[in-house]
């Protein structure tokens, strides 16, 4: 890995971009306190994304170290300046395969998986395929939006890792009153952020912010590493 010229520092780390060679940049914040976590976007944003930026600096203050990258259509999109569809949820997870097998020798701490709604998904289906220490799963896309009765979730039976779900309880893609009859595995932990909608973004109305909703998810996930040990 090559370094790049790397981002401002910011008060919990300082932010850095590294060449992965054959697969693409990889963002890298924080240090391992806590273990590490490799983390997908979603299908039309990359790591750029308020949301993602935000939570990358929280889990970094609190001693997670994120190992952001990008999926190799989003790269094109942005070398394109362009919008494209995500491909097939199978070619996503050989992606991330290839990545994790790249990023994993380079630490001592387990490397967790996760990702944002689409991110969230390839990287379930990897670790039910695989196995993983565990996952950090951030608006999962239980459902298609207004279709609750196609879900996403017969790869979950096959999860045999810590999971932790941080879903916005008005997520148009999973609501707080759908989830909860869902049948999932019992090593499923779903936390639910009041108000929050897909990108964790309260209603004025409710008094809380997205920084809020954001600074309450991370706090749920350095326990759940912490739990697994290192």
């Amino acid at each position: 890995m090559k370094a790049k010229q790397d981002a401002s520092p910011t008060p919990a780390s300082r932010e850095r971009v590294e060449s992965v060679a054959g697969l693409g940049p990889l963002i890298v914040r924080g240090e391992p306190r806590h273990g590490r976590l490799l983390l997908a976007h979603g299908a039309g944003a990359g790591h750029d994304a308020p949301m993602l930026v935000a939570l990358r600096e929280a889990l970094a203050g609190r001693g997670v170290q994120v190992l952001a990258f990008e999926f190799a259509y989003l790269q094109r999109m942005r070398t394109e300046q362009r919008r494209r569809p995500p491909p097939r949820a199978e070619r996503l997870v050989e992606e991330f395969r290839a990545w994790r097998a790249a990023v994993a020798p380079l630490g001592e701490a387990p490397l967790w998986l996760g990702g944002k709604s689409l991110g969230a998904r390839v990287a379930s289906l990897l670790a039910a395929e695989d196995g993983a220490p565990g996952l950090v799963l951030c608006s999962y896309p239980f459902h298609p939006p207004g279709k609750p009765e196609r879900t996403r979730l017969a790869h979950w039976p096959r999860l045999a890792c810590p999971t932790l779900v941080l879903q916005g309880d008005r997520d148009p893609f999973g609501r707080r009153d759908e989830v909860e009859d869902y049948a999932l595995p019992d090593c499923a932990e779903v936390h639910f952020l009041a108000d929050g909608e897909h990108d964790w973004r309260p209603r004025k109305a409710s008094g809380r912010t997205r920084q809020a909703l954001i600074d309450e998810a991370a706090d749920r996930v350095v326990p759940a590493m912490a739990r697994v040990g290192r």
